[in-house]
C-alpha cells in the first residue's frame, strides 16, 4: 500500500486508516503469495443518486515487479464479481490526471471515464 500511498507514515498510521473506512465498509482484498502481499484492492459499497448503488474502489496497487502477471486485472475482477453479488450495476473508481500508465490499464480493463473528479484542499 506503501506504493500507492507514499504519505502514509508507517504501518501504524495505515491500520488506524483502515480501521476507521472500516466503520464506513471498506474492505481489502489482496493478492497472497507465499504468505506476501504481492498486489491489494481496497473497496466499499456506497449509494448516491448518480450511480444508485455501486461499488467504489479505492486503492488497487500491485507490487511492481510482479505487474505483467495480471494480477490487477484478477483483483479488479474479484471486486466487480463482488459487487455483482452485493447487486451492484457500477463500479467506479478514480485516478490522477497524470497517471497514463493506469489509465491504460482501466481502459484495457473495460472502465471508460465518465466524468472528472474536483477537490480542493480546506486546510
Amino acid at each position: 500500500m506503501v506504493a500507492l500511498r507514499p504519505g502514509l507514515r508507517d504501518a501504524e498510521e495505515l491500520l488506524t486508516r483502515i480501521r476507521r473506512q472500516q466503520a464506513q465498509g471498506y474492505r481489502l482484498l489482496a493478492a497472497w503469495r507465499g504468505g506476501e502481499a504481492l498486489g491489494l484492492a481496497g473497496y466499499r459499497e456506497q449509494d448516491n443518486l448518480i450511480y444508485g448503488r455501486f461499488v467504489y474502489v479505492d486503492d488497487l496497487v500491485v507490487r511492481e515487479d510482479v505487474r505483467r502477471e495480471q494480477l490487477g486485472e484478477r483483483l479488479l475482477t474479484a471486486v466487480a464479481d463482488e459487487a455483482r453479488r452485493l447487486g451492484c450495476a457500477r463500479l467506479v473508481l478514480d485516478t490522477g490526471l497524470g497517471n497514463t500508465l493506469a489509465q491504460r490499464f482501466y481502459f484495457r480493463q473495460g472502465l471508460l471515464t465518465a466524468g472528472m473528479h474536483f477537490g480542493r484542499s480546506l486546510v
